[in-house]
């Protein structure tokens, strides 16, 4: 091949890729983004007995629902409502601090959304009448298209090629899908597809999934993420309704009712997840304990499979103004130290160890105290001498001085919630401490 032909292939190159950037950027311009963030994710146990499911801390400095309000606005959507329900002050509250640098002279905005009992005298009934009662206010926007996401994910992926996927394959709807094993698929909606992805079964929750062809131990699983022309979503949520026995939700009424009737296709999380192309796609429901717990140790890693170092997809979330964290003594026996851990700031590290743990911000360890494989929430204060072991310990509780927990099996179920994987959850209210800000 010539050098001018090279050259020439690469400007041709360059300009379809121009072109496909304008064409997205222009599809997000005119997206609306539902999130959903009502839950409480009643296996997350204790966690959640103060504040919703999207609100739960995660990585050293987040909230859950930071990733899919970052995968919005970094795909190019900046028009957003997030739904709330269930104890939602401290979700609110977050938003409020965190979020609140979109620039409305562009239509740029967050817009807290709470049910209202706007239509009726009942709160959210279900995932699709939480999009239903604020039907008013999507259309008030004249969207092309309505994303709808679940807040309670963690994960990195370009809604933007999901959008631009939905328009050339002319879909009513799509579904963003990713395959999970067999055993997991009973927690999820599960889809079947033809050869060109066009969804031609979806059953919610079903006892006994459907494998993908070819693949009888995988399941092509629903990750609750959704495109919908705006139009014909609001024909679906009146339809439904107005229906008598539904529950009002996407996964058990809407999708399984539009699939044989019309164009629905799936959308492969592989083609527009954020990250290594090396690497499987990284999505996360830490609905459990344990998954919680699993979750945040992968951070401690030398290379996790999520990646919070990456400047081109940044995870946005409330900055709180605090200094560095500081490590103190250097005396044989009482050293200040950590080991493959991550430490926020305003962490002090007081002639304690640390191994394979991560610190929320303003967590204080003292003298002589050993932390190994645990998760301490921000404001968490670990007395002299006191040993943790795979913990889960919440936001402001304070350990007691020698105290143990993690070593003892039977002692731990008798104060604390233990998981099925062994992984010990700590509460202020657990050790007799006042309820703080959640």
């Amino acid at each position: 091949m010539s050098s001018n032909t090279r050259r020439s292939n690469l400007q041709g190159q360059a300009l379809q890729e121009h072109h496909d950037m304008r064409f997205i950027s222009q599809l997000t311009r005119n997206a609306f983004a539902m999130i959903l963030a009502g839950g409480r994710g009643t296996r997350l146990r204790q966690l959640t007995d103060f504040r919703a499911k999207p609100a739960v801390p995660f990585a050293g400095k987040f909230r859950i629902v930071d990733f899919t309000l970052s995968n919005c606005v970094n795909s190019g959507i900046r028009k957003i409502g997030v739904a709330t329900q269930y104890k939602a002050h401290g979700l609110i509250r977050h938003i409020q601090r965190g979020w609140s640098f979109l620039d409305g002279r562009f239509g740029e905005f967050i817009q807290l959304l709470p049910a209202q009992q706007q239509l009726d005298e009942q709160w959210y009934q279900g995932t699709a009448d939480a999009v239903y009662q604020n039907l008013d206010f999507i259309r008030h926007y004249r969207p092309e298209h309505v994303l709808i996401v679940a807040g309670d994910h963690i994960y990195k992926m370009d809604y933007g090629l999901m959008l631009a996927s939905h328009v050339e394959k002319g879909a009513d709807m799509t579904v963003a899908c990713i395959d999970v094993p067999l055993a997991e698929a009973r927690e999820f909606g599960v889809m079947g597809v033809d050869e060109d992805d066009r969804i031609v079964t979806f059953v919610e929750k079903p006892a006994d999934p459907p494998p993908i062809p070819g693949q009888p131990d995988r399941a092509l699983a629903s990750m609750g993420v959704y495109i919908f022309n705006t139009s014909f979503l609001v024909e679906q949520l009146q339809r439904d309704a107005a229906a008598s026995g539904s529950s009002r939700d996407f996964g058990k009424d809407i999708i399984p009712w539009i699939v044989p009737r019309h164009r629905v296709f799936a959308h492969r999380f592989a083609d527009s997840c954020v990250g290594s192309s090396d690497q499987q796609p990284y999505w996360r429901d830490v609905g459990t304990i344990d998954a919680y717990w699993e979750a945040n140790m992968e951070m401690t890693k030398v290379t996790p499979e999520l990646n919070l170092y990456d400047r081109d997809w940044p995870i946005w979330t409330y900055q709180e103004q605090l200094p560095p964290a500081k490590f103190v003594f250097d005396d044989d026996g009482r050293r200040g130290q950590a080991i493959d851990s991550m430490v926020s700031g305003g962490c002090i590290i007081s002639g304690a160890e640390l191994k394979r743990s991560l610190l929320f911000s303003s967590v204080h360890i003292h003298s002589w105290a050993s932390v190994t494989d645990s998760v301490l929430l921000p404001g968490v204060d670990v007395g002299r001498h006191a040993v943790l072991r795979r913990c889960v310990i919440d936001k402001n509780t304070r350990i007691p001085e020698g105290m143990q927990i993690g070593v003892d099996a039977a002692e731990d179920r008798r104060r604390f919630h233990v998981s099925s994987g062994g992984v010990v959850l700590v509460t202020p209210e657990m050790l007799g401490q006042r309820a703080t800000e959640r």
